[in-house]
């Protein structure tokens, strides 16, 4: 007798035998138990997960007429019976298989429903099975709408598919859908180890998760793989062989290129990718394994508890565990993503192992922590408290009537105290009805002071404009000859008496220019504010251990051990609080830190918004005092535009 494949030999032949369908099969066997039938049935589905095995077990189950031959509609099919066992061999004359892919036109789907009209010869139904139904032209889809819809009592229509999105909504809505999901890796590893005991075929535990990574959620594929890694490996399934076989990476490879990865040993990785070149190894093979490592890692990272209880028989679990405590969480992340967009890189290379390596040096490239880049990128994000200077750009809108003005202000702001920054230089353009490019002003503290702005110089009377107050005395300064001119002019600090001393008014943003006091903190906030910040700009701390640091307020220390409280679980995961204390360490201060969820009330980072608003404020009632300002609010009915004054830290 000749050799039947193990996809064929081991198919289902009722409902209990289904693997990985168990939302299927619960819907269709209470339908056959109750007798609730629709008249047509729509499975969907990736190849080999079932669709043509459900639909002749369900044509098995409608025409099964019992071991003795009194059996009725039943959801446990003898098979045993003339209707099981001619249906299984696919002889039965009531139920007809038509493979739309080749039979896509109309003149076949009409000799198919040519024989709806004649009643069933031998069961209880007639069934049509129209596989790959998404093949059928327009033209045969409308052929078969009125039978579908309104079929005879004894007929009953299954259609099977792999692409449902092609298939018409007319027909869709007249058949009952059932999807029939990809079969979950530890699924298919457990059907191969019950079909392989009962074929006496010994095999690898490790060989069958390979096999059932490699089959991708259908379980002919895995079937029909065993069959080539038994032939392959000479009668029994090894780890060696079946990798070989797949072409799959040695995990120890893929290890390996993470603990590179994690030490920043870029000569290990191009080493490593050299063996695999060496050894013909695939790398795209290696992108996909490491992917699924990174996956473990991340689970590791997040949810420990349960990764642990999933990787038990994994005898790489270990190495695993270690891995996701030397590289950090975000680092993790990183790199799943690159190895995940890099597979579409290889093959736009010349070289797939150069692309390989330029897709693994990347995360070395861009790491979140501990580069170059990445500390320049944060001193764009982050300032110290200390920043003294401001620039200040707002825009006074005035009316079409008055005089159009084109010149860009520079105002010198006196020198901050040293217990509160404040802005040292402040630009304020001024938008007309013919709008000019204001010309930028280096915001220098040393440049222009408070004695140089009040020095008169040989003034310039304006060109084309409305003539300026005489009694103010403002000194022309030409920036852009032809295009636009720069008048630097004195503030008056708070206190200092001005030309237009008068009540201050309500500025147009609604509020009145009165700079808040400065918020007071207790002795731990102000020990924490001081460290954290002598770390940041050592940038001895970067991306979530900074944000740690930040974003925690110090509740006691002592001795040994300090306690800090966050409002967010996420800052504590990973290893961002062994990484801060370490940081600590640089400072003198070997203490370990225990961090606890609650409210926060004074942390580092609300006292930097805090200062930040207080800037803000500060350089609104600046500009709103501006003797300037003010003239050209009363005289030429200015405003200054919402949202256009912005105090910035230089």
């Amino acid at each position: 007798m000749s050799y039947v494949v193990l996809a064929r030999k081991y198919r289902p032949r009722n409902f209990t035998e289904m693997v990985g369908q168990g939302h299927v099969v619960q819907a269709l066997s209470n339908a056959l138990t109750t007798q609730r039938l629709h008249h047509a049935y729509l499975f969907t589905g990736t190849r080999g997960v079932g669709k043509t095995t459900v639909s002749r077990i369900l044509a098995k189950s409608l025409n099964c007429l019992g071991a003795d031959g009194q059996g009725g509609i039943t959801a446990e099919p003898c098979g045993v019976c003339q209707a099981c066992t001619d249906i299984d061999s696919g002889r039965f004359v009531d139920y007809t298989e038509l493979d739309a892919a080749s039979n896509r036109g109309v003149d076949e789907v009409q000799a198919l429903l040519e024989q709806a009209v004649y009643k069933p010869v031998q069961g209880r139904f007639k069934v049509f099975m129209i596989d790959e139904v998404h093949m059928l032209t327009n033209t045969a889809f409308n052929a078969m709408l009125k039978t579908l819809e309104e079929p005879p009592e004894y007929l009953k229509f299954v259609l099977a598919t792999t692409d449902p999105q092609k298939v018409p909504v007319t027909v869709l809505s007249r058949c009952l859908q059932f999807n029939l999901r990809p079969m979950a890796p530890e699924t298919v590893l457990e059907h191969l180890k019950l079909v392989l005991e009962a074929e006496q075929v010994p095999a690898d535990v490790q060989a069958l998760r390979l096999v059932a990574r490699a089959a991708r959620g259908s379980m002919r594929d895995a079937l029909s793989l065993t069959d080539q890694a038994i032939a392959f490996g000479g009668g029994q399934l090894q780890e060696a062989t079946v990798r070989q076989m797949l072409g799959a990476v040695d995990r120890s490879y893929v290890l390996r290129l993470i603990d590179a990865l994690a030490r920043g040993d870029g000569a290990a990785v191009v080493d490593t990718i050299d063996t695999l070149r060496l050894n013909g190894l695939n790398a795209a093979s290696t992108l996909e394994e490491m992917t699924g490592v990174l996956q473990r890692m991340a689970v590791l990272q997040a949810v420990p508890e349960r990764a642990q209880a999933e990787g038990v028989d994994d005898p790489d679990e270990a190495q695993i565990a270690g891995l996701a405590q030397s590289l950090p969480a975000d680092e993790t992340q990183l790199l799943y993503s690159l190895c995940l967009h890099g597979r579409g890189e290889l093959g736009l290379a010349p070289d797939e192992y150069a692309a390989l390596t330029m897709v693994l040096l990347r995360l070395m490239a861009f790491k979140p922590a501990g580069t170059a880049s990445s500390a320049a990128a944060e001193k764009k994000t982050l300032k110290p408290a200390e920043a003294v200077v401001a620039a200040v750009p707002a825009t006074v809108a005035a009316p079409a009537s008055a005089p159009a003005v084109h010149k860009p202000v520079a105002v010198p702001v006196p020198a901050p105290a040293p217990q509160a920054p404040r802005p040292a230089l402040a630009t304020l353009p001024i938008r007309s009805a013919s709008p000019v490019a204001p010309v930028a002003l280096a915001p220098t503290a040393q440049a222009v002071t408070p004695a140089v702005a009040r020095a008169a110089p040989e003034p310039g009377p304006p060109a084309d404009d409305a003539p300026w107050p005489e009694d103010d005395g403002p000194p022309w300064v030409e920036a852009e000859p032809a295009t636009s001119r720069v008048m630097a002019i004195p503030v008056r600090d708070a206190g200092e008496p001005g030309p237009l001393d008068q009540p201050q008014p309500r500025d147009e943003l609604g509020a009145q220019a009165v700079l808040p006091a400065a918020p007071g903190g207790s002795v731990e906030g102000d020990f924490w504010f001081d460290t954290v910040m002598q770390l940041v700009r050592a940038e001895a701390i970067t991306a979530l251990v900074r944000e740690l640091g930040l974003q925690s307020q110090l509740v006691a220390r002592d001795a040994d051990q300090w306690l800090l409280r966050v409002e967010r679980s996420s800052l504590n995961q990973g290893n961002n609080r062994e990484r801060l204390a370490t940081a600590l360490q640089t400072l003198g201060h070997g203490v370990r830190l225990a961090v606890e969820i609650g409210t926060v009330t004074d942390s580092p980072a609300r006292r930097l918004a805090a200062e930040a608003s207080r800037r803000q404020r500060e350089a609104e009632a600046r500009i709103m005092s501006d003797p300037f300002v003010q003239a050209m609010m009363r005289d030429f009915g200015g405003k200054i535009v919402p949202g256009t004054l912005k105090a910035i830290t230089a």
